[in-house]
């Protein structure tokens, strides 16, 4: 189908214009005028904590535009309840995660019928009883929206921490229940960012605090019971950082990791002293990214420190962690990205990728001799879980493809065995013999090959006639897996060809796939995703016209981008969450992720040539009078990541400037943020929306 010629009045619906009221700015000399900047409302922080203070006239367009995408795809109402119904056929409504051993106890997570929310349950090592620590449906009942984001056991069992999010704005709320009777202790912890931390006396917790502008800026220690103020353990004036937490294998030492998405700075806390001073492992460098583990007295650290792109593993001793005693135990390889490294007792994993594929390496302590875990598909996802345990030879891992549902392995380090433990259950079936998943390169226009991912039914003619959804991320350093996805079936059972362009902004060719995709050489990630709808199409896999675009938040900019670039390559797009009016965003330093996201984009602020890189790029600005494809906006009132009016001030501008008729659509769910609806099966709802809109506009909804 033309999308140059696709009426919205069939919908018999006028669309929705915003008002324009020019707002000007001036940096660097460079005048800029946008129309639209009243969208952000004024009070958005308390909108975040109560989305009923939102502007009445903000909420009006937001609504109509809305009540716009609700009769336009009125005609598609059936089709999504199909899409809805088979894709929640595919989930194993009474699914169980595989139990985690922690000395007495084995944890683990099940979903009952009908429930949105998972339980959290434990049994006794040796017991089949089982204990219900919480329950998901029962907390989430008088909420529009819910979210656990957290739960994390005291080292001796009998408490449990939680980190819930009831508006969708992911200030938490952390509870601290008694495990055995689920008593609900005195004490709640407001505005956390859901990290959270035992001690090792099972008394203390740490947390990390969010101020009012969403920013981590304390780590604090909550001691149960106590009637004082919880003690200040560090506070970061810096709001270009991040703070977070987390703990060594062994449970020894507690890490208190001071980060932007480049640079990390680590200090270590005792779990037995949690109340004394971090010890700091390492000041931060510009780019200098590490993490730490801890292994008889030593630390193990993953660096790329001296040039070690790709990362290396030094050691050096927990009383003197300075760089200059670190010793390097595994060098670095250019190519071969080393993504994570586990210290158990006995044995050193690591989780590497190299030629775009993961791999599971495992090395033995009292030798250095090492194996690597062999897999046969062309292309797979894989996946290490370190378990709450230390002393253990066995390690966890799961393994999918793009036609293989998931598997979870217990892998034994000793023996080189594996054993499944579970294979991901589709109770509606599903053959993986009528698939085929396949790794593809497509020449980029500077000499580089971007690595694509495909799955398409056997049956599908590769002919050029077959529509395609080309899904996109491209930053952050974040790479897309080649996992299987129930949802994606559903295009695919209806002739679609599925296809994800790992392009460069992402590490799926090492950490210089990541550079050269982002700051000034941001245009690359927008290249790549062009030059792989090329490749599909000259290859026959589909044809120009025919390729629906998918991407979200940072993967939403590269949708915005693209359509600006080479509109006429693709039927349409679909947008969630899209960060598309980057320049207005990195230009206020008052908004939550501003600060700290400068290293990726650039600091429009006190540089003219970032400013001027962003300006030429960003979505928003570059909106012209040109023939757009047709588009699906998703946004969240609440989102504090990308913000409800980044895609809102879109929308209206493509409406003003945008040439045709295609469909340009709008949908903010007014009672969510960035993760869209809450609960497994009312998100289908926006999926099914999502590939209702796809089908649609390729002539496929019957």
């Amino acid at each position: 189908m033309d999308a140059k010629a696709f009426p919205a009045a069939r919908s018999g619906v006028s669309r929705p214009r915003a008002i324009r009221r020019p707002l000007t700015s001036l940096y660097h000399g460079i005048e800029r005028v946008d129309d639209y900047a009243w969208l952000r409302a004024a009070n958005w922080q308390a909108v975040m904590r109560d989305p009923a203070l939102l502007d009445p006239e903000i909420r009006a367009y937001l609504e109509a535009e809305n009540a716009h995408t609700e009769a336009a795809m009125a005609d598609t109402k059936a089709l999504q309840a199909r899409l809805f119904a088979e894709m929640k056929g595919r989930i194993k409504e009474d699914d169980a995660s595989v139990p985690a051993p922690d000395g007495a106890f084995a944890y683990y997570s099940r979903f009952v019928i009908g429930g949105q929310h998972p339980l959290f349950c434990r049994k006794a090592s040796g017991s089949g009883e089982e204990q219900i620590l919480l329950d998901g449906n029962a907390l989430a009942k008088p909420h529009a929206y819910f979210r656990i984001a957290s739960v994390t056991h005291s080292p001796d069992h009998s408490l449990v921490a939680y980190a819930v999010d009831t508006k969708g704005s992911e200030f938490y709320t952390v509870n601290i229940i008694d495990a055995l009777t689920g008593a609900l202790l005195e004490s709640r912890i407001a505005d956390s960012n859901g990290s959270l931390e035992w001690a090792a006396d099972s008394r203390n917790l740490l947390y990390v605090w969010l101020d009012d502008e969403h920013r981590p800026r304390r780590v604090l220690l909550h001691a149960i019971g106590a009637e004082t103020a919880d003690a200040l353990i560090h506070e970061q004036a810096d709001a270009g950082y991040f703070l977070g937490l987390g703990a060594t294998q062994d449970r020894r030492l507690l890490l208190l990791s001071v980060h932007d998405h480049e640079t990390s700075e680590i200090s270590l806390i005792d779990a037995a002293d949690p109340a004394a001073a971090p010890r700091l492992v390492a000041p931060r460098e510009p780019e200098h990214d590490y993490s730490v583990d801890h292994h008889d007295g030593r630390l193990i650290i993953l660096t790329n420190s001296g040039g070690a792109e790709d990362y290396r593993i030094v050691e050096t001793p927990a009383g003197s962690p300075g760089r200059e005693h670190w010793r390097e135990i595994e060098p670095h390889r250019p190519g071969r990205l080393i993504l994570d490294v586990v210290a158990y007792k006995d044995f050193l994993v690591r989780l590497e990728r190299e030629d775009g594929l993961p791999r599971i390496v495992v090395r033995r302590f009292a030798d250095g001799e090492e194996h690597a875990i062999a897999f046969d598909e062309e292309a797979y996802s894989l996946g290490i879980s370190a378990g709450y345990e230390y002393d253990t030879a066995v390690l966890r891992f799961t393994y999918s493809s793009m036609t293989t549902p998931a598997q979870v392995f217990d892998y034994d380090m000793s023996t080189r065995t594996r054993e499944l433990r579970k294979t991901q259950e589709i109770p509606s079936g599903h053959d993986p013999s009528l698939y085929v998943t396949r790794r593809v390169m497509a020449p980029a226009r500077d000499g580089e090959t971007v690595p694509m991912s495909l799955l398409y039914r056997k049956a599908t003619a590769l002919d050029g006639k077959a529509p395609l959804l080309l899904y996109g991320y491209g930053a952050y350093g974040m790479s897309i897996p080649a996992g299987f996805s129930t949802n994606a079936l559903s295009l695919v059972d209806r002739g679609f060809v599925y296809a994800i362009a790992h392009v460069r902004g992402g590490k799926d060719k090492g950490y210089r796939w990541y550079k050269d995709g982002k700051r000034a050489k941001k245009v690359n990630s927008f290249n790549d995703f062009i030059a792989a709808g090329e490749f599909l199409a000259e290859q026959g896999f589909t044809a120009r016209g025919q390729i629906v675009a998918h991407g979200g938040s940072a993967g939403g900019m590269l949708m915005g981008a693209i359509a600006n670039i080479a509109p006429d390559l693709f039927l349409g797009i679909i947008a969630e969450v899209p960060f598309v009016d980057v320049l207005t965003t990195m230009l206020d330093e008052s908004l939550p992720l501003t600060p700290p996201e400068w290293p990726e984009w650039g600091n429009p602020i006190e540089s003219e040539a970032d400013y001027r890189t962003i300006a030429a790029y960003s979505p928003y600005d570059n909106v012209r009078a040109r023939t757009y494809p047709h588009i699906l906006a998703l946004a969240g009132l609440t989102d504090p990541r990308v913000t409800y009016w980044e895609p809102a001030k879109w929308v209206a501008k493509l409406r003003e400037r945008g040439l045709g008729d295609p469909l340009i659509l709008l949908r903010t769910n007014m009672a969510a943020g960035h993760a869209g609806a809450s609960g497994r099966f009312e998100r289908l709802k926006e999926v099914a929306l999502a590939y209702a809109f796809a089908l649609k506009i390729a002539g496929r909804a019957g």
